[in-house]
């Protein structure tokens, strides 16, 4: 089964019901890049009228997990993924639409091929930028990843 945006919609809906009712949504999904847009909206707010951060930090982790995810569908191995570490800076209040994207996909093949060929843990940082309507960064998510064959 290909891993495309709607199928990764409905993914949330079933397994991941926060980020759905939130509003994350994938919109692109390719070898290289994943983007995913959510609006603020009453449900996703903060007490001071903007997105909240974990609702933020949802969106950005979904643009590097789905990459993650591709990758280790495409290599044919079951392996295995975790967030081991994040770090997140919010730069402007988040209102509108907020559109993260992850444009770091070539960093996978490299700890994929590695965890193959040596059968040990490997480790990737990837990053995550949310931009308003405007073009104007919001905040900016990286996302430790840790990749290891199952056996």
């Amino acid at each position: 089964m290909n891993i495309t945006p709607s199928k990764l919609n409905k993914f949330l809906m079933f397994k991941l019901p926060a980020a759905f009712f939130t509003g994350v949504r994938t919109k692109e999904l390719n070898e290289n890049s994943c983007v995913v847009s959510v609006k603020h909206r009453w449900v996703n707010q903060n007490p001071f009228n903007s997105m909240f951060w974990a609702v933020q930090g949802m969106a950005a982790e979904l643009t590097t997990g789905a990459l993650v995810m591709k990758k280790i569908k495409g290599s044919g191995k079951k392996i295995s993924m975790l967030v081991a570490s994040n770090n997140a800076s919010f730069t402007k209040k988040a209102t509108g639409r907020i559109t993260f994207t992850c444009n770091e996909g070539h960093k996978i093949d490299d700890a994929i091929n590695k965890t193959i060929e040596t059968g040990e843990g490997q480790t990737v940082w990837l990053k995550s930028n949310g931009v308003n309507a405007d073009g104007v960064e919001v905040s900016s998510f990286n996302f430790e990843w840790t990749l290891k064959v199952k056996s």
